[in-house]
């Protein structure tokens, strides 16, 4: 789903298949900023470490590098960070691996949100990252290293 499809670009969950919704990375910070729900990232860690993060965000590997196998250790990590009853909000590179994991999560009996364009976003015509939507596009809160 674009990010600009439904209500997700003026802080209205979009509709989805299987989970709670598709939300825009602005709605995604306003929502964790106001303490209204759990940003967690499903990225590996070294894609975290090597291109960077969002403070405050919880950490539940999806897969792990290196053979991108699926997390057995992910249905504990997402029910630690829903400890307190909040929903959670699924952060990946591009919004398609969060997409499986707010399905996961959803089928632990949890509430849990896809951010449209991940952390860093659609390739563009240069086959490049950040620079047509996602968290970083965005100008969201975010830090390297």
């Amino acid at each position: 789903m674009r990010q600009d499809a439904g209500g997700a670009a003026s802080g209205e969950p979009a509709p989805a298949e299987g989970y709670a919704g598709d939300i825009s990375p602005r709605t995604a910070h306003d929502w964790m900023q106001a303490g209204q729900a759990v940003l967690v990232d499903v990225r590996t860690d070294a894609e975290r470490e090597w291109v960077g993060f969002v403070p405050g965000a919880e950490t539940a590997a999806w897969k792990q590098w290196p053979g991108m196998a699926l997390n057995p250790g992910f249905d504990a990590a997402v029910q630690t960070a829903a400890r307190d009853g909040r929903p959670l909000m699924m952060l990946c590179r591009s919004g398609v691996r969060s997409i499986a994991a707010a399905r996961r999560a959803t089928a632990l009996g949890l509430a849990a949100y896809n951010v449209l364009g991940g952390f860093e976003g659609d390739p563009d015509e240069q086959a490049q990252r950040g620079r047509k939507n996602g968290w970083r596009h965005a100008g969201l809160p975010w830090r390297q290293g």
